[in-house]
């Protein structure tokens, strides 16, 4: 796939993502884990299909994902969760889209630093960066709602 409509896709499904989550939705497993697992799978697969990566840029792969997932576990203990109809919802919080913000800033700087210090560019899979933000996010919201008593939401139905 063309790097501008991979791109483009992925920036699609993380807005319909945060606009769900802005509405609030209901919270099960599937959607919460979804989104994050195929993008880091994406992520990892550009990768591996990158030529010429060294150990270096292995290291700042590594160390950026941990960042990721940090700044993802932290906007997901800003989200708002909450029991409705009997079953588990989630809505994202001003202080969400602050603290999205300002990991953007951060992980750029990341990004752009470690591309400074001899990284190279195309070890910096966006889909990777997106896929673990979001993960971490996912890890903690699961555990928040595991930890309220509430059970998740069932899976929407597909049409037919």
């Amino acid at each position: 796939m063309n790097g501008w409509a991979l791109a483009a896709l992925i920036t699609i499904v993380a807005i319909i993502v945060v606009i769900r989550r802005l509405r609030g939705e209901p919270l099960n497993a599937r959607d919460l884990f979804g989104a994050p697992l195929v993008l880091t799978g994406l992520g990892i697969w550009a990768l591996c299909e990158a030529d010429g990566l060294t150990g270096t840029d292995l290291v700042w792969v590594v160390a950026g994902s941990v960042l990721g997932i940090a700044l993802g576990a932290l906007r997901g203990a800003t989200i708002q969760i909450f029991g409705k109809e009997g079953v588990l919802w989630q809505r994202y919080t001003g202080r969400t889209f602050l603290i999205a913000l300002a990991s953007f800033v951060v992980m750029a700087g990341y990004g752009f630093l470690a591309v400074r210090l001899g990284m190279h560019e195309n070890a910096r899979p966006v889909q990777l960066s997106i896929g673990v933000g979001f993960l971490g996010e996912a890890l903690v919201v699961g555990a928040r709602g595991l930890a309220s008593g509430v059970p998740f939401a069932p899976e929407r139905e597909r049409r037919r």
